[in-house]
This record gives C-alpha cells, sequence and structure tokens, in this order.
C-alpha cells in the first residue's frame, strides 16, 4: 500500500469544511494532492505522516479520483487547487476573509496579488511573500513570522512546488499566526497570467499533465517519466488489496 488517505469528497465539500475550520477555534493545512505528491510520498515517510495529518488531504488529479471511485466513492470529485483559490476568494466577499500569499519566484506575487483585485476588487490581500529558493534563514523566518503576525491572515496561500509547500506548512502552521494554510503549488503561476491552464477535456481525461509538460518540458519531463508509470504500477500491483478508512481514499 501506499499509505496515503486522500478525502473522499467534492468541491463543494471541500470549500465548505475550509469555512467551518475557519468559523472555528482549530488551525490546519490543506494539501492539493496528485500523481506526484502520492508517488513522492511512497519514498518518503515523513512526507507521507504531513500528508495523512492534513486537516484536507483532497484529490487534486483525475487519477486520484478514479481511483478513489474503484474503491467505492462514488460522489469523489476532482477538488483542482487553482479552482479551490478562487472560489474560496470569491467567498471573501461575503466572508470577508483576509488573504496571505506566500511563494512563486521574485515578482511573481505581486502580479497575482494585482490581478486578482482586478478580478475581485473587494478581495482584502493583506501581504505578500517571495521566499528564497532555499530554506528560510533566521532572519528570513522573522520577517515572514513577523508580517504573518502583524497582517493577521485568515488564509495563507503556499505556492511552492511539491513536497516543498507540504513541508513548508507542516513546520510553520503552529509558527504562524493563520488559522488556515493551503498548499496549490502551480495556482500562482496561472491566475498571475504566467502560464495556461490546459482544456476542460484535458483535465476531464486525465491529460492535463501532458498540457503541463508542453511548458515546461526540462522541468517536468523527469519527474512524469519516472512517476507516472509508477503509480500505475503500484496502483495495479496493490488493487486486489486495497482498503478505505473513514471516507478516505488509501492510496
Amino acid at each position: 500500500m501506499l499509505g496515503v488517505g486522500i478525502h473522499a469528497i467534492d468541491m463543494d465539500t471541500a470549500l465548505r469544511e475550509s469555512e467551518r475550520l475557519l468559523a472555528g477555534d482549530c488551525k490546519g493545512y490543506v494539501c492539493v494532492t496528485g500523481v506526484h505528491g502520492v508517488m513522492e510520498s511512497q519514498d518518503d515517510p515523513a512526507l507521507r505522516a504531513i500528508l495523512n495529518q492534513a486537516f484536507l488531504c483532497v484529490p487534486d488529479g483525475m487519477p486520484t479520483v478514479w481511483v478513489g471511485k474503484l474503491q467505492g466513492f462514488r460522489n469523489m470529485r476532482r477538488v483542482y487547487g487553482p479552482d479551490f483559490m478562487l472560489d474560496m476568494c470569491r467567498r471573501s466577499q461575503v466572508r470577508g476573509y483576509r488573504h496571505f500569499l506566500y511563494g512563486g519566484a521574485p515578482g511573481v506575487v505581486e502580479l497575482l496579488k494585482a490581478r486578482l483585485e482586478i478580478q475581485m476588487p473587494w478581495l482584502n490581500i493583506v501581504g505578500t511573500y517571495a521566499p528564497p529558493f532555499g530554506p528560510l534563514s533566521s532572519t528570513e523566518e522573522f520577517e515572514v513570522m513577523n508580517r504573518v503576525a502583524q497582517t493577521r491572515p485568515d488564509i495563507l496561500w503556499v505556492g511552492l512546488s511539491t513536497p516543498k509547500q507540504e513541508r513548508f506548512m507542516a513546520e510553520y502552521l503552529e509558527r504562524l499566526d493563520v488559522k488556515l494554510m493551503v498548499g496549490v503549488g502551480a495556482a500562482f503561476d496561472l491566475h498571475a497570467g504566467l502560464r495556461q491552464d490546459a482544456p476542460s477535456w484535458m483535465k476531464t481525461c486525465g491529460l492535463q499533465w501532458l498540457h503541463r509538460l508542453g511548458q515546461e518540458p526540462v522541468r517536468l519531463a523527469p519527474r512524469y517519466l519516472k512517476q507516472n508509470p509508477r503509480f500505475v504500477w503500484h496502483m495495479c500491483r496493490h488493487m486486489t488489496r486495497w482498503r478505505t478508512n473513514a471516507g478516505h481514499a488509501v492510496l
């Protein structure tokens, strides 16, 4: 077994559960997980624990949804990170959520902030931070913690690659003054207008990876050539021993 419990939910349920957390006294992080995250966790017990300890670990890719349906979760649907981000931002018009953008290459978060505010003028983005490529220094860590403490966001969007964003959320959830952290990866570049999203038919057919490969072949080819065949092999290998656990599809 791969041992990652993906919540067998749909977009509406993910949004509703996130709003429930924001309305209460708890904190949590959301992992938006597809084939890459599942397979990285196969080789990394620490990452697997991070995914399994998430407030929500939602099915970002169609292959994870298909496996969930084969396990009996007929109502399981894809919770696509960029769509989840926009939907939570739209709900802020009524809820008044405060947002913080963390991640991206230099200049991306500023561009993302500007574009989101054009689409949703009422959106309250209270802070941004573009981290360095490597680990935060003690000075940078203090700066991030201070900015978050001063701006007091409700949601901190983390736009880093997997597994970096998952590790960041797990490490800093209790150290940052924010209720909900969500790792949305490529959503930053998409919503900043730096990358085109795949057509709907490619998403439905599970071919979004091919569209992304065409845009970033050097970075993504090694990942897809390694992880996609491994995912299919492991799913076939463990098909007769699948188990489910309290609303989770176990991959």
